[in-house]
């Protein structure tokens, strides 16, 4: 008897053209693969969202098993920014503790001067 002609527990698998098992055993897919494709096969009969979220489980699985990230140094995000550290501290205005943007330093005087610079310019004046 051809093992694909039966199911145990439901007819969810049994009613499609071809099972996910037979596919997946007949392309010899690893476990992860062959679990993301079943959930995805089955998830419209069966499992509905719960099914797509466990096939993505087991994408993220493969992705980190076969394609890790590999964390870049600081130097290689400046590289690829195109851009160096000197240059990225001189673009950004400094920051205070709280995250908001300094000032530039003055002094009373030259805030003065630019007060009568401005207020000269005026044309209310």
């Amino acid at each position: 008897m051809d093992p694909y002609n039966k199911q145990i527990g439901g007819s969810h698998y049994k009613d499609m053209t071809i099972q996910p098992s037979e596919f997946i055993n007949k392309n010899n897919l690893p476990f992860a693969e062959g679990n993301a494709i079943k959930y995805i096969c089955r998830h419209k009969h069966k499992g509905e969202r719960q099914d797509l979220e466990k096939a993505k489980h087991y994408i993220d699985m493969i992705l980190e098993r076969d394609y890790p990230l590999i964390p870049m140094t600081e130097e290689e995000e400046y590289r690829n920014a195109g851009i160096s550290k000197e240059d990225a501290e001189r673009t950004y205005p400094p920051q205070n503790s709280w995250g908001m943007i300094k000032p530039p330093e003055t002094s009373g005087k030259d805030w003065v001067d630019g007060y009568k610079k401005w207020k000269k310019g005026c044309p209310h004046n």
